[in-house]
C-alpha cells in the first residue's frame, strides 16, 4: 500500500511475474472517482490539429488530459487507469522514446494501469492517438494538484 497526496493506492503486481515497463498491471485505490473522456491531440481551444506527429499529439493528449484533471481538483499522480487508442501500433513503437519523454513531462513517473489498443479509425481523422483516463482522488478533500513532471 502507497500513499499517493493522501489517496490509499496500492500498485497490484504478482510477485512472480516480470517487472512492467512503464506501467502497472493493476491498481488498487480509494476515494473521489474522475473519468476523463478520450482526449486528443487538438489544440483544445481551436478543436484544430497543429501537427501529424504523432509523439506531439501524444503530448497534446496528455496536455489535454491533465487540463480535465485539473477541473476536478486532480492531478497526474492521482491517475489510476489510462486506455490508449492508436491507429498504427508502428508508429507508436517507432515514436517510443519522444512518447516516454512526453509522458514523463507531464504526468512524471507515475505509473497506472494502461491498455493500448490498434484501432482501425478515430472519429477525427488526423487524430493518431485518443487517450481515455479514470483518477481517484483522496476522500473529503480538495487534493493538491502536480501538474506534471514528477
Amino acid at each position: 500500500m502507497q500513499q499517493t497526496d493522501g489517496a490509499r493506492v496500492e500498485f497490484l503486481h504478482p510477485k512472480n511475474w516480470s517487472k512492467t515497463p512503464g506501467f502497472s498491471n493493476g491498481v488498487a485505490a480509494s476515494g473521489r472517482t474522475v473519468f476523463v473522456a478520450g482526449q486528443v491531440g487538438w489544440n483544445p481551444e481551436t478543436s484544430e490539429f497543429e501537427t501529424d506527429d504523432f509523439a506531439a499529439q501524444v503530448r497534446q493528449c496528455l496536455a489535454n488530459t491533465v487540463a480535465v484533471l485539473a477541473e476536478g481538483r486532480a492531478g497526474p499522480s492521482h491517475i489510476a487507469r489510462m486506455t490508449w487508442y492508436v491507429i498504427d501500433k508502428h508508429e507508436y513503437l517507432a515514436a517510443l522514446r519522444e512518447v516516454g519523454a512526453a509522458y514523463r513531462d507531464i504526468i512524471g513517473r507515475h505509473f497506472p494501469a494502461m491498455a493500448l489498443v490498434q484501432v482501425v479509425a478515430l472519429v477525427e481523422d488526423r487524430a493518431k492517438v485518443e487517450i481515455e483516463t479514470t483518477a481517484v482522488v483522496p476522500d473529503g478533500r480538495a487534493a493538491p494538484i502536480n501538474t506534471g513532471g514528477a
